[in-house]
């Protein structure tokens, strides 16, 4: 998600190992957490503050006289959802029945929508509402995931060049434009490098070593892979500003996220952008003051700009936050900009959008990871913005103009559903690659479908191996421990205000490899989803006599 799995405020990056039969290995990456504060929506102006924490003081001792009743404590809410009994079921009328028990007590209000089908005998084990039309969640990252590996592979590598227009001089004078080309790469943020300016210090390295100096014209930004819309339709607007919404754009960086990292630096403060860019002016007022704590408060102007104001003790340190950038491509450009300057080559020109011409030279490449370590990403951490982006890439080939919308995803997404799965093209109805938006609407059967044709498909290492598994990673790392799923069940999770989603695989106790589809849409949350780990531990449990 980035939807409400991780705390609305803060991203929480992880790398545990996979599955211990069907999971493939990928990479380590950092860990780290962002603070993200949300800007009014309607607002031209967003104003946040961050304030370090009070020092703890030493305890007075206690005086001698009377004992005071101890005062009652309100109940504590358990850490997890509400343990549920999973069952033994030794047949299919057993594992039906007991399903339908749990389906049908254990939740109050709301709809259930089931799919289970055994992938190693082809028959259903269990259907409710299969062919009814509802709300995903994040397990629209299993479509988007399939889609981008059946476009691509699980090798593919997007790459984001820097082409020029003009011949080069020998003094290493570029007399013309400098081009940045997007390809919709979703990984140039410090998820994948640890470092959020590398991947632009790298392609500016990479241009001052062919020997070009100067740049007589402009530095230009060429996101044209994708249209404009920055902000899918049905996005509710509280959800703009914050991280798990940043907006799209196929030249993006950071997950068009900024952090302002306030120090102190003797006597002044030091405010400084992260990833670093020349396109979003900083203003500071902070002011250094004696101690630990600090309070800082940063405005969005309307020029784009931040302005940062407050205080920051000298013994305090660094105070770090992050924003949704405005306007990403440009964001991205000036982060480029910001690297030519300290690799020594400058630009006269200005920043500005444009369309790389064809007879463009190319200078640098920055190729991402393999499309399989993405996706693992993706799905175990439920990253919106990666989402949107692959959703979109998979369908450049069949955009007009190799422009990309999310209109054109969901139209390469009927056709693979169609032709590919053997699934109802109509079926499913999206606005967006990750199930945020509450227009996204498809079946449980379509999603079964799905995953089947994932199972035996040429990439289904990378599509098991990019689920968390139940009891041991990411976001079922708390669910079903101590159950026969536990390190058996891997699957993507779904969650919303409304909607909680499992869909993915599981082995039941005879070696019987079973495809599933929970989704609920309704107010009871917190009992769906613990409904959800009793069916999936009982899946697990099944035996045929």
């Amino acid at each position: 998600m980035l939807e409400r799995e991780l705390p609305f405020t803060s991203l929480m990056i992880k790398s545990i190992p996979g599955p211990r039969a069907l999971r493939a290995a990928v990479a380590t990456v950092m860990a780290a957490s962002i603070l993200t504060v949300a800007s009014p929506a309607r607002a031209s102006v967003a104003a946040f503050s961050i304030a370090s924490p009070p020092q703890a003081s030493a305890k007075p001792k206690a005086k001698r006289g009377k004992k005071k009743p101890a005062r009652s404590k309100a109940p504590r809410r358990p850490a997890g959802p509400p343990r549920t009994a999973w069952t033994s079921p030794r047949s299919l009328p057993a594992l039906r029945s007991d399903i339908d028990g749990m389906l049908s007590t254990r939740v109050r209000g709301g709809k259930f929508g089931v799919m289970i089908v055994s992938l190693s005998r082809g028959d259903t084990l269990f259907s409710q509402n299969a062919g009814e039309m509802m709300q995903p969640a994040s397990t629209m990252k299993l479509f988007s995931t399939a889609v981008a590996l059946d476009r691509y592979g699980p090798e593919h590598s997007f790459s984001t060049d820097v082409l020029r227009d003009g011949t080069v001089a020998p003094d290493g004078t570029v007399q013309g434009n400098l081009y940045l080309r997007a390809d919709g790469d979703p990984s140039m943020s410090a998820r994948f490098y640890k470092d959020a300016n590398l991947p632009m210090a790298t392609l500016a390295r990479a241009v001052a070593a062919t020997g070009v100096k100067k740049v007589t014209g402009d530095l230009v930004f060429d996101a044209s892979a994708f249209d404009d819309r920055k902000i899918p339709e049905g996005w509710k607007t509280k959800y703009l500003g914050s991280a798990y919404a940043a907006k799209v754009s196929a030249l993006s960086l950071n997950e068009n996220l900024v952090w302002v990292v306030v120090s102190p630096a003797g006597k002044v403060a030091q405010v400084t952008l992260d990833p670093v860019t020349t396109t979003i002016p900083l203003r500071s007022n902070v002011r250094v003051v004696g101690g630990r704590r600090g309070r800082i408060t940063a405005h969005r102007a309307s020029d784009g700009g931040i302005d940062v104001s407050g205080t920051i003790g000298s013994m305090s340190g660094p105070l770090r936050y992050s924003l949704v950038v405005d306007d990403p491509a440009l964001f991205t450009a000036g982060a480029l900009q910001g690297a030519l300057q300290n690799v020594g080559v400058t630009v006269a020109g200005k920043v500005r959008a444009a369309r790389t011409p064809a007879t463009a030279t190319k200078v640098a490449s920055f190729a991402s990871p393999p499309l399989s370590q993405i996706v693992s990403e993706m799905n175990r951490e439920s990253i919106n913005i990666v989402a949107e982006l692959l959703f979109r890439d998979a369908g450049r080939a069949a955009a007009p103009d190799g422009m990309s919308s999310a209109d054109v995803g969901l139209a390469n997404l009927r056709d693979f559903l169609g032709k590919k799965v053997g699934a109802d093209p109509q079926a499913i109805r999206v606005y967006d690659g990750s199930g945020l938006s509450t227009l996204d609407f498809l079946t449980p059967r379509t999603m079964v479908q799905l995953l089947s044709y994932a199972h035996r498909g040429p990439w289904s290492s990378a599509f098991h191996g990019s689920l968390p598994v139940a009891g041991e990673s990411e976001l079922l790392r708390k669910r079903m421990r101590g159950t026969p799923a536990e390190g058996n069940l891997h699957a993507k999770t779904g969650t919303t205000d409304t909607v909680i989603g499992l869909g993915g695989f599981v082995t039941a106790k005879d070696g019987e490899i079973v495809a599933f589809s929970f989704l609920y849409n309704g107010a009871d949350r917190w009992n769906a989803k613990a409904t959800m780990d009793a069916m999936g531990a009982t899946l697990a449990n099944f035996v045929r006599d």
